[in-house]
């Protein structure tokens, strides 16, 4: 199997557990931060540039919000994967790494230079927080499934 569609099938399952890891910790967080998480602020600000946000209803919005995640997740684990063999650690240990600089660029460099969402370090303490955890999350899982997808493979 092609090495981005290994890092694509990987990205997408390690999406699985960084969704609820999100969805949990969400709840937790004090009710004056418990306004959307990014996935939905993101794909909503895409919807409304294509002029269809007023179009959905919420069961749309929210499937459109996974799609959009899901797709994001797969997407950036296509990439992983030709990468791995440069980062010298245990596959989690290197999944968490890349999971980390992939929310680093994402949330301090990509969103708010398209001007999506303002820079991490402009949001609560504990949404950062949140959110770095469940790129740690969504890393080991990428790091630790990468492998197993390439071992089925050969």
């Amino acid at each position: 199997m092609n090495k981005l569609l290994v890092g694509a099938v990987a990205g997408l399952g390690a999406t699985v557990p960084m969704t609820v890891a999100m969805e949990l910790m969400h709840r937790n967080l004090p009710e004056e931060e418990q306004y959307p998480l990014p996935p939905r602020i993101i794909t909503m600000k895409a919807a409304e540039a294509a002029d269809a946000k007023k179009e959905m209803d919420e069961p749309e919005r929210t499937a459109a919000t996974l799609v959009s995640h899901f797709a994001y997740g797969a997407a950036v684990g296509a990439l992983y994967a030709p990468l791995k063999q440069k980062i010298p650690l245990p596959p989690i240990l290197a999944g968490s790494c890349y999971g980390l600089a992939v929310w680093a660029g994402s949330y301090l460099g990509l969103l708010p230079a398209l001007g999506v969402l303002k820079p991490a370090t402009e949001h609560p303490v504990r949404r950062t927080a949140l959110m770095i955890a469940a790129h740690l999350v969504w890393g080991a899982a990428l790091g630790a499934a990468t492998p197993l997808i390439e071992e089925e493979d050969a």
